[in-house]
């Protein structure tokens, strides 16, 4: 029996080449909003990044678009407070969501973030898909349950992409995909299939990036 939420497969010859060709293209740095008021307008498809604080969200937009220092990652977990756009050519949108979890912030500056981050996933029309980005040393944790349970509810559609997966022996992938399906099955908003990546070694970067072609 096939499992509800398989590890994605490599993809198909045509499928890899859009995705190469759309992330081969012109990638630019929009901007970086602190309210909602400042988004940009939703006058294109919009697939966002969410994950824990130290997650690897930053490296990875950075191997999926081939640019080094496309987005920089914060020297302290939990210090990135915006919502930040990137153009991916003309027709789509990344962004890259505040990390949570662990934020060594204060308290009132950490519920406004987790505000901001609550009223855009409430509020993009245009948003896809979420890809909640998981390490996958560690599985899902509470914080994870908790942004899942966040799209659940506004209904929008999110897919699990296990980070770091060079830094796990390649034995004990079966285990971490059935914990996370396990997981996955509680939410109904969850795509029912699991990317397994490393920013490292560059696995299951080309099936990212065709999966975020076929969405724009």
């Amino acid at each position: 029996m096939t499992p509800a939420f398989p590890l994605a497969p490599p993809p198909e010859p045509e499928p890899a080449e859009r995705g190469r060709r759309l992330f081969a293209g012109p990638v630019t740095f929009v901007k970086g909003v602190t309210s909602l008021s400042a988004l940009p307008p939703a006058d294109r498809t919009e697939v966002c990044f969410a994950g824990r604080s130290n997650v690897g969200k930053s490296s990875l937009i950075n191997a999926l678009t081939g640019r080094r220092a496309l987005a920089r990652a914060s020297s302290t977990p939990g210090r990135t407070q915006e919502i930040n756009y990137f153009a991916l050519g003309p027709a789509l949108y990344l962004v890259d969501l505040p990390g949570y979890g662990f934020a060594e912030a204060p308290a009132a500056v950490v519920a406004r973030w987790q505000a901001l981050l609550r009223g855009y996933l409430a509020g993009r029309a245009m948003l896809r898909r979420a890809l909640v980005l998981v390490d996958a040393r560690h599985g899902v944790k509470p914080a994870d349950e908790e942004i899942m349970a966040l799209l659940d509810h506004a209904a929008v559609s999110f897919q699990v992409v296990l980070t770091k997966a060079d830094k796990i022996a390649p034995r004990a992938v079966p285990a971490l995909a059935e914990g996370v399906a396990a997981a996955l099955a509680r939410h109904p908003a969850a795509y029912p299939e699991i990317v397994l990546t490393s920013s490292e070694t560059g696995e299951g970067i080309a099936g990212l990036r065709a999966i975020i072609a076929g969405l724009a």
